[in-house]
């Protein structure tokens, strides 16, 4: 039995699409480009402008590959290259208004076990204020702290919390009403 090393034959292939190898271009995005097409989507609401912008950030990330050191994850590169270019993509909309509120306060939420489709919770989501949205996602789908999520997008870390609490109360009212509507109770 042959053992490949895969970090080996992702670095080859890295190498390789340096050069401009199209092949070699052709097959990361192949490989890529589902996983980076849905972190985009969780940005933009409109499918063929998350294409774009996907296809957008792909340019970038072929004309920034010899900056990659491969001290990570590659596919968390390419990812965060992704969701700059979707906050980059709303900030020139101006799309996203951060309101400060400085009497916020931080609530618990149990994870629920949902009988909800993934279209169902992607549609809640989408339907969040453009502000709560980009900051709900920063934090629970991508795992960045408040205070990265601020250097982001240029706010201040309290703020960020706040978008936070906020569009959990949003999704949690709406997860409710939900509920209630596929129980016939609404």
């Amino acid at each position: 039995m042959k053992v490949i090393n895969l970090h080996q034959e992702e670095k080859e292939l890295i190498e390789l699409a340096v050069e401009n190898n199209r092949h070699a271009q052709h097959q990361i995005y192949s490989r890529f480009s589902p996983r980076m097409l849905s972190a985009c989507r969780q940005y933009i609401k409109d499918l063929q402008q998350a294409e774009d912008i996907m296809i957008t950030a792909f340019m970038k990330v072929f004309t920034n590959l010899k900056n990659f050191e491969h001290k990570g994850s590659f596919e968390g590169w390419i990812r965060r290259i992704m969701i700059n270019e979707c906050i980059s993509y709303i900030r020139v909309q101006k799309k996203v208004k951060f309101i400060e509120d400085e009497n916020y306060f931080e609530e618990r939420y149990n994870n629920i076990e949902s009988q909800f489709s993934v279209e169902d919770i992607q549609f809640l989501i989408d339907n969040l204020p453009d502000g709560y949205r980009m900051v709900f996602n920063l934090y629970c789908i991508e795992g960045f702290k408040h205070q990265e999520i601020a250097a982001m997008l240029g706010i201040n870390e309290g703020t960020s919390k706040s978008q936070l609490s906020h569009a959990r109360k949003m999704l949690q009212g709406n997860i409710s009403k939900l509920k209630n509507y596929t129980n016939g109770t609404e």
